[in-house]
C-alpha cells in the first residue's frame, strides 16, 4: 500500500520510494534509499487519509491545468539542485506542483531520457497532476545500474501497483531511453494492462544520424559535448508562456527576453551528463535498443508513440511507421514542426493528446462517460484561436427561447441543471458544430456531449500522415460514439446532450436537401429521455446555403470508379442503422466537394424547452412516444423556417456589412441582428 510523508518543505520536489514495495513521498535533505535530497518531513498517514494528495471532485469544464505556467526555465533551474551527487540509487518522485489527483486516477510513470534526471513533464505537471498519480524516476549522474537491473526496478514498482489495483491500468511515459525502458517492462509483463506513451523512443539508435560522432565524444572538451547532444529546438523551448495573440513586437520582446535567460541557464547541461557519464550512458542507450527491440513481438500493451519531424538525434518518424508494424495495438502521432524534446516544446500539450487519441481510462475497459475529462481553459483558448477564422467568416447568431416563448439573443433560454437533450438537424459536413459548443462553454460553461458516427473512433479517421486531426479535437470537447448505454451513462449523470437523429444522412445530404430532416421511423431517444426525466430543447440551424456550395455529392462520387471502391472499402461494417429503412440507413461516410461562398451568416434558435418529467407513460404506450417524437421533429422544422424568414431581415448578414461593423464598433459576438 503507498505510504506518504506530509512535506513542510518548500522544495518544489518530493521523494519517493523509502521502500522500494512501498513508495513514500518526501521532500529534499531527506534519507531516501540512503541518499540525501534537501528539506524536511514529518509522520506517515496511509493514503486514504490524504486530502492534499487525493480531489474526490471531479473536473470542471474550463478547469486551470496550468500548463505554460512551468517552463524549460524551470527545467533549468531544478536541474541544478537535483544533479548534486548523492550517492543513491535511482529512485522516485512526485513533484509538488502537481497537486492532487482526482480520486480512482490512474498512476503514470515518468521514465526519463538520456539526462537522468525526471524533470521532462516540466511543462506537464499539474496538467497530468489532476487526473494521474504522477511519479518521475530519477537517476543519478554518479549512477551506473546496468540496463536490466532498471528493468527489473521499474518492474517491483509495476507489478505492486498493479497488485494493489489489479481493475486500474498503469501509464508508463517514455522519452527517449525512457521509451525503450517502458517497451522492455511491458514484453516482460504481457498480462499487466498497461498504457504506453513513447516521446521518440531510442529503439531507433543504431540509426541515429550521430552514429558518426560518438567515437569522437572523448576528444571533446566536457563543456561542449552535450549542448550539441541534447538543444533541439530552443525557439520551440522558448515559446511555451507566450501568448499568441500578442502583436509580432510584443511577441518578439517576449521571445528575445526568454531565449536571452534560458541560454545561460542550459549552459549548466553538461553538469548533468559529465564526458563520463554520457560515454557510459551512450553504451546503456545502445543496450536498451537492442533490449526493447528483440522483444517487440511480445508487447500486448496499449501503445501511444510521438514522433517528431525534425528530431536531429534520432530518426523518429521512421522508427514511429516501424513500431506500428511491428506492435500490435500501437497508434502513432507526428508532430511535424518539434524537435528531439518534444515534451518540452511549445504546442505539444501532453494531457490534450492522451485525450484526443482516447488514450485516457481508469479501467480495463474505456467509458467514453465516466472517464471523460472536459476540456482546460487552455484548451479552450487554444481551440477558439483555431476556430477564429470560422467564426469571423460566419458571425454566428445564437437565439433561444425562453419559458415564456420569448426569443431572445443568446443561451439564457437553454435550462442550465440537466438532463437536457439538444435534438437538431445536421448542417453540411456539421458545419454548426464548433460555434455552438464554443457558446456553451463560454456563455454558460457548459459541456454539450456530442453524439458522433462510431467511425470518428476507429483508426478509419487518422488520416495518412498519423498527425492530430479535427477528429481529436471533437473528442477533446466531448464528442463519443453513438450508442443506447452511452447515450443512457449520459441522461442519468444529467449531462447536456447533442443529438442528431438523422446522423451522417443529413450531414452528407445531397444536392438540393438543405434544411431537410432525415430522421428515423422509430423514436430512439424520446422513451429513454422520459426515462430520466430529461428536458428535450429542439433546435433549428441555418446558413449553409450561404456558406459553400455542394457540387459533387455522394451520387455524383460513386459514379467515378476509382472513389467508389475507397467510399465502399472504408463504410464496411460502419453502418450504424443497418436493417433499417429508407433514407436514414443510408449513411455512408465521404467527403464531399464543396466551393465556398461569400459567406452570409450562420442562425441558431434553441425553442422552448420541452419537459418529458412525468410523461413514463411513453416508456409502454408507443402510440403516444411516437406522436412526442412528431411533435420535437416539427418544432425544429419550424425553428429552421422561422430562420430562413428572419435572417432577411438582418442587416448584417453579409461579411462586408459585419467587417464594417467590427471595425468601428464591436466584437465579433456583439454584432446586431434582425429583432426576434
Amino acid at each position: 500500500m503507498a505510504l506518504t510523508v506530509k512535506s513542510f518543505g518548500i522544495s518544489p520536489y518530493l521523494a519517493l520510494n523509502f521502500d522500494k514495495r512501498l513508495p513514500v513521498r518526501c521532500s529534499s535533505n531527506t534519507k531516501v534509499n540512503g541518499a540525501a535530497v534537501n528539506g524536511k518531513y514529518s509522520a506517515v498517514k496511509e493514503e486514504s487519509e490524504r486530502p492534499d494528495f487525493v480531489n474526490k471532485e471531479k473536473l470542471e469544464p474550463l478547469w486551470d491545468d496550468g500548463y505554460g505556467s512551468e517552463t524549460v526555465k524551470d527545467y533549468a533551474e531544478e536541474m541544478m539542485m537535483m544533479t548534486k551527487p548523492d550517492g543513491g540509487p535511482p529512485r522516485w518522485f512526485t513533484p509538488l506542483s502537481c497537486g492532487a489527483h482526482l480520486k480512482d486516477s490512474p498512476i503514470l510513470l515518468f521514465l526519463p531520457g538520456i539526462d537522468g534526471l525526471g524533470l521532462g513533464l516540466i511543462l506537464h505537471h499539474k496538467s497530468l497532476g489532476k487526473v494521474f498519480d504522477v511519479r518521475c524516476m530519477h537517476v543519478p549522474v554518479q549512477d551506473r545500474t546496468p540496463f536490466e537491473a532498471m528493468v527489473e526496478w521499474v518492474e517491483e514498482t509495476v507489478m505492486a501497483e498493479h497488485s494493489s489495483s489489479p481493475k486500474r491500468p498503469i501509464y508508463l511515459v517514455g522519452n527517449s531511453f525512457g521509451g525503450c525502458l517502458a517497451l522492455a517492462v511491458a514484453a516482460r509483463n504481457p498480462k499487466v494492462d498497461l498504457v504506453l506513451i513513447l516521446a521518440n523512443p531510442a529503439t531507433s539508435f543504431g540509426r541515429s544520424p550521430l552514429q558518426p560522432v560518438f567515437p569522437l565524444l572523448e576528444a571533446l572538451p566536457n563543456d561542449l559535448h552535450l549542448l550539441s547532444f541534447v538543444l533541439c529546438d530552443l525557439v520551440k523551448m522558448a515559446t511555451v508562456d507566450i501568448n499568441t495573440v500578442l502583436s509580432p513586437t510584443q511577441y518578439f520582446e517576449k521571445l528575445s527576453g526568454n531565449l536571452t535567460s534560458l541560454i545561460p541557464r542550459l549552459s549548466g547541461l553538461a553538469d548533468i551528463v559529465p564526458k563520463e557519464t554520457l560515454l557510459w550512458k551512450l553504451k546503456l542507450l545502445k543496450t536498451a535498443a537492442a533490449y526493447a527491440n528483440s522483444r517487440l513481438h511480445a508487447i500486448t500493451a496499449e501503445v501511444l508513440v510521438l514522433s517528431s519531424g525534425k528530431d536531429n538525434m534520432l530518426p523518429s518518424r521512421d522508427e514511429a511507421l516501424r513500431l506500428l508494424s511491428s506492435i500490435r495495438n500501437c497508434k502513432i502521432r507526428h508532430f511535424k514542426d518539434n524537435g528531439h524534446s518534444i515534451l518540452s516544446e511549445d504546442g505539444v500539450n501532453l494531457l490534450t493528446i492522451i485525450k484526443g487519441t482516447s488514450t485516457y481510462r481508469r479501467s480495463r475497459k474505456r467509458d467514453y462517460v465516466m472517464d471523460f475529462l472536459p476540456p482546460s481553459t487552455y484548451e479552450f483558448k487554444q481551440f477558439v484561436e483555431r476556430n477564429r477564422w470560422f467564426r469571423n467568416y460566419t458571425g454566428p447568431v445564437m437565439l433561444s427561447t425562453k419559458e415564456d416563448g420569448k426569443i431572445v439573443r443568446g443561451l439564457s433560454g437553454v435550462p442550465n441543471q440537466g438532463p437536457v437533450l439538444l435534438v437538431g438537424c445536421h448542417m453540411l459536413m456539421a458545419l454548426e458544430l464548433a460555434p455552438l459548443v464554443e457558446e456553451f462553454l463560454h456563455e454558460k460553461k457548459i459541456m454539450v456531449r456530442g453524439i458522433a458516427h462510431p467511425m470518428f473512433f476507429s483508426s478509419v479517421s487518422e488520416g495518412q500522415n498519423k498527425e492530430l486531426s479535427i477528429t481529436e479535437t471533437f473528442k477533446v470537447f466531448g464528442a463519443l460514439p453513438v450508442s443506447p448505454s452511452n447515450i443512457f451513462k449520459l441522461l442519468a449523470t444529467k449531462s447536456h446532450v447533442l443529438l442528431y437523429p438523422g446522423g451522417v444522412r443529413e450531414a452528407l445530404h445531397r444536392k438540393g436537401e438543405e434544411y431537410k430532416l432525415f430522421w428515423p421511423d422509430q423514436p430512439e431517444f424520446v422513451r429513454m429521455a422520459a426515462r430520466f426525466g430529461a428536458t428535450i430543447v429542439p433546435f433549428g440551424v441555418i446558413g449553409e446555403d450561404d456558406i459553400a456550395e455542394l457540387v459533387l455529392d455522394y451520387n455524383d462520387l460513386m459514379r467515378i470508379p476509382f472513389l467508389s471502391d475507397q467510399i465502399k472499402r472504408e463504410n464496411d461494417q460502419s453502418n450504424i442503422r443497418a436493417g433499417m429503412s429508407g433514407e436514414v440507413a443510408n449513411q455512408a461516410l465521404h467527403i464531399p466537394g464543396v466551393v465556398p461562398k461569400i459567406p452570409g451568416r450562420l442562425y441558431y434558435l434553441f425553442g422552448k424547452p420541452i419537459e418529458t418529467k412525468g410523461r413514463k407513460e411513453m416508456l409502454k404506450d408507443k402510440g403516444k412516444a411516437r406522436e412526442f417524437y412528431t411533435q420535437i421533429k416539427f418544432e425544429v422544422e419550424s425553428n429552421m423556417s422561422y430562420l430562413l424568414k428572419k435572417r432577411k431581415e438582418d442587416p448584417y448578414r453579409g461579411l462586408v456589412n459585419r467587417t464594417i461593423y467590427r471595425a468601428f464598433r464591436a466584437p465579433i459576438d456583439q454584432v446586431p441582428s434582425f429583432k426576434p
